[in-house]
């Protein structure tokens, strides 16, 4: 699967902890920044990576930033992105399988980096359960979306 991650000056430990154990899973990953801990601003990269995946270059995407919230934010702007923000197994699972999630955003202030990768495999190897009543959701999202 290819994959597009980014990350802000918060999330720098975390994103190349996530970017070795998706490698290693033989996933390909690509970094859109950022690479330092220099302070910079979320949207810019929540803004690429969510353009990448609309785009269908990249099956899915990962943003972390301090809590997740800000990149889930600027990335639910993005025509066709579905972000959500998962702090824990049963939401990475569960918007996968129900809101055919296709970014997930995570916080490096409040996660720890174990955790963080259950969530992340969880997330990338979840499949969208087709169910007509969670399709028919998707399909209402859109429908917001373009109005």
């Amino acid at each position: 699967m290819k994959i597009a991650i980014g990350c802000d000056h918060a999330g720098v430990r975390m994103k190349e902890t996530i970017k070795d154990f998706l490698t290693k899973l033989g996933h390909t990953v690509e970094d859109f920044g950022t690479y330092t801990e220099q302070s910079c601003d979320y949207p810019d990269i929540a803004l690429e990576v969510s353009t990448r995946v609309a785009n269908n270059e990249f099956e899915k995407g990962i943003l972390i930033c301090g809590t997740g919230i800000g990149m889930c934010i600027a990335a639910n702007k993005v025509k066709g992105i579905r972000a959500a923000l998962c702090h824990d197994t049963f939401s990475a699972k569960a918007t996968r399988e129900h809101n055919n999630a296709n970014i997930l955003t995570m916080g490096a202030r409040v996660i720890g980096e174990g955790l963080a990768l259950d969530i992340v495999k969880l997330f990338v190897e979840t499949e969208f359960s087709n169910e007509v009543r969670h399709q028919n959701r998707v399909n209402k999202i859109s429908t917001i979306e373009n109005q």
